[in-house]
């Protein structure tokens, strides 16, 4: 009884509680900005990457030059070679100054982290693509079917990968409190500074993580399951 109270009063005394549902709401809407901003970069990057624009292609040693190709591994090899927190404190302390310092730490952050992600979407999908069997392809177009019914064994590939990028975007928000960003994991410290208990608070945040993480899961397992019964 004795623990509980102290429980009550590290969470519910002077509403301390309202840290962590202030900062599980950062948390999520840094993570859907993030993925949002990632899926579609990565779509677009993997496109790139799988481009076929040889402009240099009748002049020797220039054969195979692909400039857009070039370009979009470029970017996803030095996004993948830099820490994320490198990258968020660029576009805090380099990108976003001057004018543009009021811009709000959830799109700073949502931003950068999906900028990092795109890069990883990006392989993803690529590996997906050139995953498929060249003999279902061709057999889809003999058949006329539409090429986006023929992707959906992509799809089927790249989804778990997506699901585990996705769970890791999530779980990467927690450096933000390097810019001033208040998600679960800084709510935890704050709470921490005021009743000086460390480990209810981390216990805490990391169970929440664990039901965040368990629901998306739980989604996608079910998208992914609803894919193969429409085959």
């Amino acid at each position: 009884m004795e623990y509980l109270a102290l429980l009550k009063d590290i969470f519910l005394g002077g509403n301390r509680y309202m840290y962590i549902v202030n900062g599980l709401a950062f948390s999520i809407g840094t993570t859907m900005l993030a993925a949002l901003i990632g899926v579609l970069l990565g779509i677009f990057i993997a496109l790139m990457e799988l481009s076929h624009f040889y402009p240099l292609k009748h002049k020797k040693g220039w054969e195979k030059f692909n400039p857009i190709s070039s370009l979009a591994f470029a970017y996803v090899d030095l996004i993948r070679g830099t820490p994320a927190v490198v990258q968020l404190m660029i576009l805090a302390n380099l990108i976003f100054v001057g004018a543009l310092r009021d811009t709000p730490i959830l799109v700073i952050a949502g931003l950068s982290f999906g900028i990092n992600s795109g890069a990883y979407v990006a392989e993803i999908i690529r590996a997906g693509i050139e995953g498929l069997d060249k003999g279902q392809m061709e057999a889809a177009r003999a058949l006329g079917m539409p090429y986006g019914i023929a992707m959906k064994e992509a799809v089927k590939k790249i989804l778990p990968a997506l699901v585990s990028e996705f769970i890791t975007l999530l779980k990467e928000t927690s450096i933000v409190g390097f810019i001033g960003g208040v998600d679960l994991l800084r709510s935890a410290n704050i709470i921490t500074s005021q009743t000086y208990r460390g480990v209810e608070p981390l216990l805490a945040v990391g169970l929440i993580y664990l039901i965040l993480t368990a629901v998306f899961t739980k989604f996608m397992r079910g998208i992914e399951k609803g894919l193969k019964v429409s085959d």
